[in-house]
């Protein structure tokens, strides 16, 4: 996927050559991306997380293993870091089981304590010039009210627990006194590579379709009633992290993003089963996390069936099984309420690029085939 010229100037602290970016949470879904966008683009890039890159091992790119939650390890860190000019924040604690965990007091101090662990100190080398923030469209409520539609990035605050008011109030006042500038980024539905991660559900579509299959079952919708959705490709949001780094018309702003098109994964089902090589069938609604979890020992001999390597049915799934009973409408009796964002503000701005979403799905369930992580056709 290739960033389109936007026409915009580069400012002057952003001639990327002479710059260094530094990528905390790359072992996930945007981190990865936004590495290798970055590195694509000429910048030097150096990677934070607790555990390394897999999809950045070979990319000849630093990377540190820190804990965030270790306010001394991360002024340690950041002591080795002194020319950094630019910081893409992605990292992210969530709590086991997901959702329930969203509004919890301790995940919500948590998260604001990783960004204060590390921008800190970073803060204080006087050479931070620009920090782009991810958060995501749970900013806007819909968790606890039917969000406005469209959403856009100017509305009021809806009140509900969530870190991200922590981490964009600290972010807005440290820029201020620190004399950096920053982005928000509100991704919807983010699809990519990464299996063992939080939100990505094609690891987890095709772990379902293989245990389907294995057990002489049809590749069934598991989900509830259709629920029209928004996504964006991990390479379209690398590319935004991109762009917001270095155009000055993007400084204290939020942005929404998407691939510009909805979906609804009914429509989408056809596609993905003939890239997994499987065969569709009826609805068959059931909770998808439950149904994988309660079938572990059937993905073990998958594995050795099929020579993976993704390791246990956990380590492919992560905390993602949970986020796809959600994003199926398991428990809903009716469809849900819409959750569309504009994404009008980026593109006036000048980020144009656009995805086409199944094209992405099966593109990187292709990708996780051919990394031996699911069963080839």
């Amino acid at each position: 996927m290739t960033l389109r010229a936007p026409g915009q100037r580069y400012s002057k602290a952003a001639k990327a050559s002479s710059k260094t970016v530094l990528i905390i949470g790359a072992s996930g879904l945007v981190g990865t991306a936004a590495a290798i966008a970055f590195q694509t683009s000429g910048w030097s890039v150096v990677t934070v997380s607790r555990r390394a890159p897999e999809l950045l091992q070979r990319s000849n790119i630093r990377h540190l293993s820190l804990d965030l939650q270790d306010s001394a390890a991360c002024t340690r860190a950041a002591e080795t870091l002194e020319n950094i000019s630019h910081v893409v924040y992605t990292a992210v604690y969530e709590m086991p089981g997901l959702i329930q965990g969203w509004s919890d007091p301790q995940q919500i101090e948590t998260n604001a304590k990783m960004l204060r662990n590390i921008l800190e100190p970073l803060a204080e080398t006087g050479k931070l010039q620009h920090v782009t923030l991810l958060q995501g469209t749970k900013a806007y409520g819909g968790a606890v009210k039917p969000m406005r539609i469209p959403a856009r990035e100017d509305q009021p605050r809806v009140d509900h627990p969530n870190f991200y008011w922590e981490q964009e109030d600290y972010l807005r006042d440290k820029s201020a006194d620190s004399n950096f500038d920053f982005t928000i980024l509100r991704p919807q539905l983010i699809v990519g590579p990464n299996h063992g991660v939080v939100m990505n559900l094609p690891p987890v579509v095709g772990a379902y379709a293989a245990i389907r299959q294995f057990e002489g079952l049809p590749f069934s919708f598991p989900g509830g009633p259709d629920w029209v959705w928004e996504a964006v490709d991990a390479r379209l949001v690398g590319n935004a992290c991109v762009w917001a780094a270095s155009h000055p018309i993007a400084a204290g702003e939020t942005y929404n993003l998407t691939n510009g098109e909805v979906f609804t994964w009914r429509d989408m089902w056809p596609a993905i089963a003939e890239t997994l090589g499987v065969q569709l069938g009826p609805d068959d609604p059931q909770s998808i996390a439950q149904y994988l979890t309660q079938r572990s020992n059937l993905w073990e001999e998958i594995t050795k069936l099929h020579q993976l390597k993704g390791g246990s049915l956990a380590q492919i799934l992560g905390e993602s099984h949970h986020y796809a009973d959600l994003c199926f409408a398991h428990l809903a009796t009716s469809a849900p309420a819409p959750t569309f964002v504009s994404t009008i503000k980026i593109k006036q701005a000048g980020f144009t690029e656009t995805a086409n979403s199944e094209t992405s799905f099966c593109y990187w369930l292709r990708d996780l085939q051919g990394r031996n992580i699911l069963p080839k056709p």
